[in-house]
């Protein structure tokens, strides 16, 4: 149901907003971060920029930094900036639902509850429950999490002279 693109934009934006810091970070360095190509990770930010959703900033500092609260960035957001617009596969539209054939009334209702899961998750919800809990954590992987490898930001300087933040 959802595309390798949203589920990359979902987890660029809950490690975006667990950093909880507004210096922006670059495509590559959250691509190592997160185990993703960095061409694709790029793609994926850009679609996200289109949305309104990550602000690139340009330049040697420059890099990616979330645009909107956590709260007001919907699940349907995401997934709409990465895949379009989430339209019913069914017949014309009818003025009367009630008058439709009984798959098209299947269909309108089955858009309709899509709609309304994914639009009443928000990365605030991501942020702040990321990860299975207990023995759960160790049976059931979960692809919100950083890449194994990874390591986690904290306050250091780079290569280029620019503060970056690790999370601990």
């Amino acid at each position: 149901m959802l595309t390798k693109t949203s589920r990359s934009a979902i987890r660029l934006l809950t490690y975006l907003g667990q950093l909880g810091t507004s210096e922006p970070l670059s495509p590559r360095v959250l691509a190592e971060q997160l185990g993703e190509s960095p061409t694709y990770l790029a793609k994926v930010a850009r679609q996200l920029g289109k949305a309104g959703i990550l602000q690139a900033q340009r330049g040697v500092a420059g890099g990616m930094v979330l645009h909107r609260p956590l709260e007001s960035i919907t699940m349907q957001a995401i997934v709409e900036a990465c895949q379009g617009a989430i339209l019913g596969d069914f017949c014309d539209e009818a003025p009367d639902l009630a008058k439709t054939c009984a798959f098209h009334q299947a269909c309108a209702e089955l858009q309709d509850a899509i709609l309304g899961v994914l639009s009443r998750w928000t990365l605030a919800d991501f942020v702040q429950h990321p990860r299975p809990i207990g023995m759960l954590n160790k049976r059931i992987p979960c692809w919100l999490e950083p890449a194994p490898q990874a390591i986690p930001l904290r306050n250091s300087v780079g290569k280029t002279g620019r503060s970056t933040k690790r999370v601990e």
